[in-house]
């Protein structure tokens, strides 16, 4: 229990403390341990208040909030983990094209974190000690 504790705040609590930050790098683990305690959560409230407590109206009420709430760090996280990867934060824009912008994001939040430094910081996973070649 204490690992997931300490899971929970290093992976998703430590992305939500600066709450408007679109600089830097995030690597690719933090990024999927941030969108899958986000999912869990989600999938949590909807549990409990529309399924266990019959509450369907507070469930969407408490997912719409929490949904608002989480907005802007989750496009912080994305933009970060764009910075990761060599693109501009701009990038996120394409998932607004229909199937094809989302297929796009996906692919990019799937590579391996640039190992070098960037124009956007140090690698969050080597901590920028690796030189380019």
């Amino acid at each position: 229990m204490d690992q997931i504790k300490e899971n929970f705040n290093r992976y998703y609590m430590s992305q939500l403390n600066p709450y408007f930050n679109f600089d830097g790098r995030l690597g690719r683990r933090d990024f999927w341990m941030f969108v899958l305690f986000n999912f869990v959560i989600s999938i949590l409230i909807t549990l409990i208040f529309n399924t266990i407590l019959r509450m369907d109206l507070v469930a969407s009420s408490l997912a719409g909030i929490y949904s608002l709430a989480i907005l802007i760090p989750s496009l912080g996280v994305s933009i970060r983990r764009l910075h990761d990867v060599g693109k501009s934060g701009m990038w996120i824009l394409i998932g607004l094209i229909p199937l094809i912008g989302i297929f796009v994001l996906l692919y990019f939040y799937l590579q391996d974190s640039q190992p070098a430094d960037n124009q956007y910081g140090a690698s969050p996973v080597t901590g920028g000690n690796v030189t380019s070649l």
